[in-house]
């Protein structure tokens, strides 16, 4: 029992024995091990609440985004303060943050000026919401949905399920194709080329034909048929429709010429192709006299 009571006591005169002071204030390893405890309970807490939060704002009619805005500002907002009370603890008081917060800004500017940057453009996304999750964005030549929203950057998927992770300042600075913005349908341009000499009404016949049997077309707004031009090989159609599954929107595409195709192969509508007429003249026979002589 001695043992044990000595044991304690070195136990005790060793976490509380002065490590280095900040401000005038004495850091122990109680200290640091008390703010370790509070830093990580707040990482806990912070993953509770933003649990409890997404339960009670499940049932109400508010736009998916905003709930993951508010979910996440919840859990940051609980890790801040859990993170002050920690720096606290240890004796580190505001005006030592202040002070160490300018030395930090120096460091930023230089050498952390672009993790700074998608920091801030990630608070403005989720502020602004011009992007949620959900949405089918084109950045450049990358293409997917939105799969997560994080304060540095922002998880797209592909078509083929790759995960791709763009920096938020790309997304903040850089022009954005965003088909989810204003509404959950999209106008897909299917363009077909048909030979000289067709018969325009009966292929706006057969093109009409075909996306009304297309269960993915949407009848409001009505798909619509327009004689583009006259091109140098073809007579140049666009058949323009609505569609909401924007996801599967290139597999749509794809049914809708299989079925044009079809669809002219048994109305006999020939689809043009790149071709050439080539004209020879023959030489009257005292003309091909003289260039044989020459």
């Amino acid at each position: 029992m001695e043992n044990f009571k000595e044991y304690v006591k070195m136990f005790l005169e060793l976490i509380s024995r002065p490590l280095f002071e900040i401000g005038g204030n004495t850091i122990t390893l109680f200290s640091l091990i008390t703010a370790g405890i509070i830093f990580g309970g707040s990482l806990l807490f912070a993953k509770f609440v933003g649990q409890v939060v997404e339960r009670r704002l499940r049932n109400l009619h508010l736009d998916r985004g905003v709930k993951g805005s508010i979910e996440r500002f919840s859990r940051y907002l609980v890790i801040v303060v859990g993170s002050l009370i920690s720096l606290d603890t240890v004796g580190v008081s505001l005006q030592s943050l202040t002070a160490l917060g300018a030395i930090l800004m120096v460091g930023i500017g230089f050498g952390l000026q672009n993790i700074t940057q998608n920091f801030i453009s990630g608070i403005i996304i989720l502020i602004e919401r011009p992007i949620k999750q959900g949405d089918i964005l084109q950045v450049g030549d990358v293409e997917g949905r939105v799969s997560d929203i994080r304060v540095r950057s922002t998880i797209l998927l592909s078509r083929d399920d790759v995960a791709m992770i763009i920096p938020n300042s790309q997304l903040v600075s850089e022009t954005v194709v965003n088909e989810s913005f204003s509404a959950d349908r999209v106008r897909v341009h299917v363009r077909v080329g048909v030979a000289y000499g067709s018969d325009t009404a009966a292929v706006k016949e057969q093109l009409l034909r075909v996306a009304a049997a297309n269960e993915h077309v949407l009848n409001n707004p009505p798909p619509l048929v327009f004689f583009e031009n006259f091109g140098d090989s073809s007579l140049e159609f666009d058949l323009r429709v609505w569609v909401e599954e924007l996801w599967i929107k290139d597999r749509i595409m794809s049914d809708l010429r299989f079925a044009i195709d079809a669809a002219f192969r048994k109305s006999g509508i020939e689809i043009s192709f790149p071709q050439r007429d080539i004209h020879i003249r023959t030489l009257p026979a005292q003309g091909l006299q003289l260039s044989r002589n020459a």
